[in-house]
């Protein structure tokens, strides 16, 4: 372990990393200079390996354990530590998933600057809200439009009913006067959406429900809660505190998360959930093809890019190595 410095093991930048981690019944720890996680077996325990320096986020659900050296190394590698309950849903009682930060007073604060910069101003901030909506549906229109497995499933943005919702959208988007009007007009966006996809997957009787135990629901949380993983690393890497909203309000711990999050849970997961569902996918199924999905459409580049030109709001950016 002592071979190795903060340096050496974040060569990667967070923006390029490939991996997220979901663990279940086992034990992570640091051993031989490498972090592993630990799991039983009815004749030997199987330790496996976690390629630290190219992975965003670990998540821990049930029955995890980790050791104080492994988060060490952890934090020297900028890794995100969530702890979530089963599936990567909140903990039962919860009403937040719980993230340990690496901290450093080096952290660039460029960023953070900028983003105070306008976030007090009522109207500036709103406009930031606008400015994350239109990225939203861009990334859906580009998703949808290259993704040939989406495709296949029937997944288009040129459906009649996608087009007019989406053009709907843009219209009362561009003419909301508070943070409420944007929510309203998500809303029903979003309703749409979910009943397209129904339709497409011949899902019937469809209702959202986040505590529901059929499995488009279940699916839908569970990749949510990816993509919170991935703003919230986001958010980390440029400095930003997470309870600097700019839509789903300023009193809500981390609700920035969920602002982030919104760029690409529409193109990416709300699809999947979905198809999975209809094809009786298992958790870990589901949970490979997004993540794999979020590779493919280089998610977190994409949410990079749309909180670094909001922060910056229009000035030359500083090009550093901290994404």
């Amino acid at each position: 372990m002592d071979n190795f410095s903060p340096a050496d093991l974040k060569a990667i930048l967070h923006s390029k990393r490939a991996n997220i981690y979901y663990l279940e019944y086992c034990r992570v720890m640091q051993k031989d200079g490498r972090v592993l996680y630990l799991t039983e077996a009815k004749k030997e325990n199987q330790y496996f390996n976690i390629p630290i320096a190219n992975t965003t986020v670990l998540l821990l659900g049930n029955g995890t354990s980790i050791t104080q050296a492994a988060v060490r190394m952890l934090a020297q590698a900028g890794v995100l530590i969530g702890f979530s309950g089963g599936g990567g849903t909140p903990l039962y009682m919860g009403n937040a998933i719980e993230w340990f930060t690496p901290q450093s007073e080096y952290r660039p604060t460029e960023y953070l600057q900028g983003w105070m910069s306008f976030w007090f101003d009522d109207i500036k901030r709103l406009d930031a809200a606008k400015q994350f909506q239109q990225a939203r549906i861009e990334f859906l229109h580009h998703v949808w439009g290259k993704d040939r497995d989406l495709k296949l499933e029937g997944f288009t943005p040129n459906d009649s009913n996608i087009e007019a919702a989406l053009q709907r959208f843009d219209e009362r988007m561009v003419s909301a006067t508070k943070p409420s009007d944007l929510l309203l007009t998500e809303a029903q966006l979003t309703k749409v959406l979910y009943k397209f996809a129904a339709n497409v997957t011949n899902t019937s009787d469809f209702k959202r429900q986040h505590q529901s135990s059929d499995k488009a629901n279940d699916f839908l949380n569970h990749g949510n809660y990816l993509a919170y993983g991935l703003a919230a690393t986001t958010l980390w890497v440029l400095g930003i505190p997470h309870g600097f909203a700019v839509m789903h309000g300023k009193t809500r711990r981390g609700a920035l998360v969920f602002d982030i999050a919104d760029l690409i849970k529409d193109a990416i997961v709300l699809p999947w959930a979905f198809i999975c569902a209809k094809e009786n996918a298992t958790e870990q199924e589901f949970r490979q093809q997004v993540l794999q999905a979020f590779t493919d459409h280089k998610a977190l580049d994409f949410m990079f890019e749309q909180v670094k030109k909001v922060a910056l709001q229009g000035h030359d950016e500083t090009e550093g190595q901290s994404q």
